[in-house]
């Protein structure tokens, strides 16, 4: 008697996990439906991008604006220390609150492998064309391989969205830039394509950096 009661428990209690887990499977389905209608827009928090500004879902606006890399390596040491002195002195009067963001990018190199091929065109010297063929296949050995990147900065500042957000972020952003180019840094703010730009560069990472994307507004939806 003992035996069939244990092996209807046993049973009762398989069809409660089978139960169990079924309900678990279609709530699942219905979280990711759910997910899969939100717009790209709405998951990364962006509700609009209008002139320098960015406008988010949750009532704020960003202003971003872009540092002009230098190479230090060729300053001397002296000429190191006083562009830091001089960075500090201009930042150490800015009381706003604000975000230094650096992203990689793949290098354009197409620019180069066009003047390597005129050369190579231009020359009639066997041994100078072979260096420059050479020179050719490991650029683009490079730029299949994706090894070329640069580091870039930017600055962002932002504020809750209001009447006058727009000129009041602007301002002190140029006022955030000057302090940059009044040390020999250039810094200059982004415009509508290029925070479209910087957004692809974050949030896709199948994006492929190209100069003259269009930005034309759409709504992609994410496909899950």
């Amino acid at each position: 008697m003992l035996l069939p009661i244990i092996m209807l428990l046993l049973c009762a209690i398989g069809g409660a996990a089978v139960f169990f887990f079924f309900k678990m499977q279609k709530r699942r389905y219905k979280d990711m439906e759910s997910v899969g209608a939100r717009t790209a827009n709405e998951f990364i928090n962006v509700r609009d991008i209008h002139g320098n500004l960015l406008y988010t879902q949750d009532g704020m606006a960003l202003c971003f604006s872009k540092i002009t890399p230098i190479s230090i390596d060729l300053y001397s040491r002296n000429e190191k220390q006083a562009l830091a002195r001089n960075l500090t002195a201009e930042m150490s009067g800015n009381q706003d609150e604000f975000q230094l963001l650096a992203v990689s990018r793949p290098v354009d190199i197409s620019p180069l492998l066009t003047e390597l091929t005129g050369m190579m065109a231009a020359t009639s010297d066997r041994k100078q064309k072979e260096l420059l063929r050479n020179e050719i296949m490991e650029m683009n050995a490079y730029a299949i391989s994706g090894d070329i990147v640069e580091r870039q900065f930017y600055n962002i500042l932002w504020a809750d969205n209001s009447e006058d957000v727009n000129r009041e972020l602007t301002n002190r952003a140029k006022r955030f830039a000057l302090n940059y180019t009044n040390c020999g840094v250039g810094c200059d703010l982004l415009g509508q394509q290029e925070i479209v730009r910087l957004c692809n560069l974050i949030n896709n990472p199948a994006y492929s950096h190209i100069e003259d994307s269009d930005t034309a507004p759409v709504i992609p939806i994410i496909e899950i």
